[in-house]
């Protein structure tokens, strides 16, 4: 089992920890870091080691510090400068177990790239004093809706196998076009596949490993809402299902455009958010088996606003 990190969270993130190898030709354990560290310049990581800003389990990791095998180190990345993502994450429920909330768009769950504190995660551990938050499941940046995170760091595991093992009922609600001749309710099925590296998934021949009910909920003049039941979990699966019966959702800058290709949309560019809504998650209580439920209050702009959807925000 890893040691626990001797640093502090900072700005609500977690020390990064490496461990080294168990043998190797460095000379020092800044030789090391070079080479396991390549786009972080030399200078900086030279900064840092002076800084005492790179730690072991007996303290803080010298410039010519000889090479330890076997040894954790904990340090903290350098932040990005990241754009404010002007909107506020509305709480739904808080236990001793559980926070649910409801994510606005243009929030990630996450740090990844070039969003790190602008995240849902670390605001929310640093605005609500949860160290241990953690989420049970992710929703994309443009989607908006309902999102669980894990309270304490024990009941982990319980959580997330909730969602491993398909024990999560999840609705969404979509604006997308509205054609007449299709029927609802019907099934989707497809395969999708998401390699990586590659920031687009797409549909291709094969058994079918993504499964979506969709409804038809109402429609007016060229658009409709839908309501959404996702069967399986696969990267941007419901963009693609709606996008493969000719109804891409409205404000979808990746599967929605006319020339096909994805929209290279600046990151403070908050106009026409993606109309996909996660609106309702049910679970079995891991501890009582009670079934729990939590509905969004957002509704979808382009729907209830179309003129100020299509003004933005």
């Amino acid at each position: 089992m890893a040691p626990v990190s001797p640093l502090p969270q900072r700005h609500g993130l977690d020390a990064v920890r490496l461990r080294t190898p168990d043998d190797g030709l460095w000379v020092t354990m800044r030789d090391h870091l070079v080479d396991r560290l390549p786009r972080l310049p030399a200078t900086r990581l030279d900064a840092m080691l002076r800084e005492g800003r790179i730690v072991g389990r007996s303290g803080p990791v010298g410039p010519d510090d000889p090479y330890q095998p076997r040894e954790f180190l904990w340090f903290h990345r350098d932040l990005p400068v990241e754009v404010p993502v002007p909107f506020a994450i509305e709480v739904l429920h808080r236990d001793d177990d559980v926070l649910v909330v409801d994510k606005p768009h243009f929030l990630a769950t996450i740090p990844r790239g070039r969003h790190i504190v602008e995240t849902a995660l670390v605001r929310l551990r640093r605005e609500l004093d949860l160290p241990e938050l953690s989420p049970a499941h992710r929703l994309d940046r443009v989607t908006a809706g309902v999102l669980l995170f894990v309270v304490r760091r024990e009941r982990r595991g319980a959580y997330q196998t909730l969602f491993r093992d398909r024990r999560v009922r999840k609705t969404y609600e979509a604006v997308a076009p509205y054609d007449p001749a299709l029927g609802f309710p019907q099934t989707v099925r497809s395969r999708i596949v998401k390699e990586r590296g590659v920031i687009l998934a797409r549909e291709v021949p094969g058994p079918p490993n993504a499964e979506t009910n969709v409804e038809l909920l109402e429609h007016r003049g060229g658009l409709a809402r839908y309501r959404l039941t996702p069967l399986t979990g696969r990267t941007h699966q419901l963009r693609l299902h709606l996008r493969g019966l000719g109804l891409p959702i409205l404000g979808d800058r990746f599967y929605g455009t006319a020339s096909g290709d994805p929209e290279d949309t600046p990151l403070d560019d908050w106009t026409r958010p993606l109309q996909l809504l996660a609106a309702t998650l049910e679970l079995p209580d891991p501890a009582t088996g009670e079934l729990r439920r939590f509905a969004s209050r957002r509704t979808l702009q382009a729907w209830t606003d179309p003129a100020g959807w299509t003004a933005g925000p």
